[in-house]
């Protein structure tokens, strides 16, 4: 597993502006009926990943506009809750998701937008300022490196024990994390 240092990784130096995959209308990549985009390119490389397949920043296919009319479309369905940005890294791949999730709040409002990130709360307060942007236009975010040591499958929405779900504009506004109030572990 790699711990950088704050803005060490930079998404203008990593992203190719690719993606692994597109999922429309899951379930399982938080609450609701969601559309998910993974994205191409992690640093951290947790032991036990999930996605290993996402690592690379060259892995997948262009990020395109056709698939993004595609994403703004599946949407606007009334029964879709939001979008979900995973991946690989989504704090690495700004270029492609700033201009996505500005779309999203602009054009459809009411939906909410989830992501999941290695970085922790904590690392991303001290980031780039593209970084904090897009975390600006998350509703829900998932924090940490996912930890073998502290895998339970019995956690909602995460692997490990050391990861978070954070309202991120309660957080925002309160200047230290602030947990989703949905929160419903097995245990």
């Amino acid at each position: 597993m790699n711990n950088p240092k704050p803005q060490e990784w930079r998404s203008e130096d990593l992203s190719q502006g690719r993606i692994m995959d597109y999922k429309a209308f899951n379930f399982v990549d938080g609450e609701g009926v969601r559309n998910s985009l993974y994205v191409s390119g992690c640093l951290f490389h947790c032991q036990g990943c999930y996605n290993q397949a996402t690592w690379s920043f060259q892995a997948g296919v262009p990020y395109t506009q056709e698939l993004e009319e595609q994403i703004m479309a599946d949407l606007a369905l009334p029964y879709v809750q939001g979008l979900t940005l995973l991946g690989g890294e989504p704090f690495l791949n700004t270029g492609i998701l700033l201009p996505l999730v500005k779309r999203v709040r602009q054009e459809l409002p009411e939906k909410d937008i989830w992501s999941w990130t290695g970085y922790t709360w904590e690392e991303l307060m001290l980031e780039t300022k593209d970084k904090l942007e897009l975390l600006s236009y998350v509703d829900i975010l998932v924090d940490g490196r996912f930890d073998l040591t502290k895998k339970d499958l019995s956690l909602q929405f995460r692997g490990s024990s050391n990861q978070r779900i954070i309202d991120v504009a309660k957080s925002l506004d309160a200047g230290h994390v602030i947990l989703w109030d949905k929160l419903e572990d097995a245990h």
